[in-house]
Parts: C-alpha cells; sequence; structure tokens
C-alpha cells in the first residue's frame, strides 16, 4: 500500500475516522507508512447512538490494501474513555507519534434558541474531547522527546457563521489549546496545529437546503472532497514538519491557507486617562476604520474552491 514513507515507523491515532476527512487522513498516513488507529465512536452528527462498523470499516479497507491498522470505539468526550483511546494505540503499536483530532459534531440552532443540551454536547466532543485525547497522549510524547498534535478547527470560529454559537465557541477554542500547547511543550520536542478544513461531509450534509444561498452553498461543498484535506495534515504530522507549531491553516479543494493571529491592530492614548465620555468621543472614533464587520465564512471566501 505505501506510496511514500514519510510516516515510516510511525504511529498515528486519527479521532473522527470512521468516515469523511478523519478516514481520508487515517487512508494516506497508511500509505505514507504509518500505523493508523482508527477510532471512531460511530455516532451520528448531532452526537447520538454508537456503531463500531465505520472505525471497522476503514482499518479492514487499510489492511487490505496493504497498510496497518486496527480500530477503536471509544468516545473522546471523557477523561477515562480518552485514556481508553490512547490506550488501544499502546497496546496495538508499543507507543505513539501523532494524534490528529478530529471527531466533531454539529447542532446548529440559531443562538436565542439554542438549548443546554444543544451547547453541552457539541462543546464536549469538540473541545472537550480534544483536550481528553490530546491530554491523554502527552505524557507518552514528553517521555520520548517528540510528537505531533494536528486539530481540526474552523473558519465558522476564525471568521463566523450563522446559528453556530456552540460549534463556533468551541473550534475557536481548539485553537486556543492548539497554542497552548505548543508553547507548554516546545521544551519536549512536541508541537501542535490547526486545520480549517473544507469539504463536504456527513456533517455538512445536514445544512437544511431551505433557500437558494444553502442550496448554492451545499453544491460547492459538494465539490471539495474530503480526501483534500488529507496531505496536508499527513505532512504536518511527518518529522519534516518538525518546526512548524502553533500555527492555523486551512485545506479548500486545492487550494492551502495560512490564517494570521490575532494581534494589536490599532492602539489611542491619553495622558489624562480615559473617561466613558472620552472612550466614546475619541477613542472608538479613531479605532472605528479598523472595526472588523459581522462576515460569515462565505463573505471572505468569495471565489468558488478550485
Amino acid at each position: 500500500m505505501t506510496t511514500s514513507s514519510i510516516l515510516a515507523g510511525k504511529v498515528v491515532i486519527v479521532t473522527g475516522a470512521g468516515g469523511g476527512v478523519g478516514a481520508e487522513i487515517a487512508k494516506m498516513a497508511a500509505a505514507q507508512g504509518a500505523s493508523v488507529l482508527v477510532n471512531d465512536l460511530g455516532g451520528d452528527p448531532n452526537g447520538e447512538g454508537a456503531d463500531v462498523l465505520p472505525a471497522k470499516r476503514v482499518a479492514d479497507d487499510i489492511v487490505k490494501a496493504g497498510g496497518i491498522a486496527v480500530p477503536s470505539y471509544y468516545s473522546i468526550a471523557s477523561w477515562d474513555t480518552a485514556q481508553a483511546i490512547v490506550q488501544d494505540a499502546i497496546d496495538a503499536f508499543g507507543h505513539i507519534d501523532a494524534v490528529v483530532n478530529n471527531a466533531g459534531i454539529l447542532r446548529d440552532v440559531i443562538f436565542h434558541k439554542m438549548s443546554l443540551e444543544d451547547w453541552d454536547m457539541v462543546r464536549s466532543v469538540n473541545l472537550d474531547g480534544y483536550f481528553y485525547v490530546s491530554r491523554a497522549a502527552a505524557p507518552y510524547f514528553k517521555e520520548q522527546g517528540s510528537g505531533a498534535f494536528l486539530h481540526m478547527t474552523s473558519t465558522s470560529a476564525l471568521i463566523g457563521n450563522m446559528g453556530q454559537a456552540n460549534y463556533s465557541a468551541s473550534k475557536l477554542g481548539v485553537v486556543g489549546l492548539s497554542k497552548s500547547i505548543a508553547i507548554d511543550m516546545q521544551r519536549f520536542g512536541v508541537r501542535s496545529n490547526c486545520i480549517a478544513p473544507f469539504a463536504f461531509t456527513r456533517m455538512v450534509g445536514t445544512i437544511p437546503a431551505n433557500d437558494e444561498a444553502n442550496r448554492r452553498r451545499l453544491e460547492i461543498a459538494k465539490r471539495m472532497t474530503p480526501e483534500k484535506i488529507a496531505p496536508l495534515a499527513c505532512a504536518l504530522v511527518s518529522d519534516e514538519a518538525a518546526d512548524v507549531t502553533g500555527q492555523i491553516f486551512g485545506s479548500r479543494m486545492n487550494e492551502i491557507i495560512f490564517f494570521g493571529q490575532n494581534r494589536p491592530v490599532r492602539t489611542v492614548q491619553t495622558s489624562e486617562g480615559w473617561t466613558p465620555e472620552t472612550v466614546l468621543s475619541h477613542a472608538l472614533p479613531a479605532m472605528r476604520p479598523n472595526f472588523y464587520p459581522l462576515d460569515i465564512s462565505s463573505h471572505v471566501f468569495t471565489w468558488d474552491p478550485f
């Protein structure tokens, strides 16, 4: 199966690998020489249910193609089950070299109608779960003096989107988590990066085609197939990218995007100190030309993928 060997001898955990982006990353990692733990609870896009078949099917496909893979069926959404995922990799392969945090769920609801369950479910998988799995792997990376984390974020977080307060907040939290891991673990040779993937997946397919904008959005999304994400993901967890850490990338069809990070844009000061009145009369007017509009992702990525 191996087409090249940039991941030869590596052990890679891919969560949410029973389909979509995760499955394509798992398959390409195996094709690049890695032993892959294919983790997937097998729940639906809303986080309900469980099924062993998705993870087993992807692992079997990798093995049939000549690669090395074993399935893992635990949820990422608790401390104990995340520990069990990492233990599955240790039991199967003896060590781990990379974790791809890809599992995720959607519960899109306009903010004023969002329930506590909608918020908690999405956060528990898309943010807490990434912490749990990363934390479970961290001692092994520290001990061996190497390791790579790769986390899926979203332009819903980096830019904005409607009806996704739970998802956007969680995915922006992932950016902060990744940067903190990169800072805290650089001394141990461990790195951490993010990808905002553009791809048509089972989750994206839950977007309702209830108006012309959404219908066009879905048609464009269908052209952005999940396998387009895998090359960037495999490159970032390889030894050849050992100097790349704390960064945010995007993958959109045949485009690779590098995202900026929050930095000061404009400052104003006064020797007398500020009052509410002078903030309103001087500070805000000075800064207003630099304000960001209420963009959503499609307002920024205005060109069709190519």
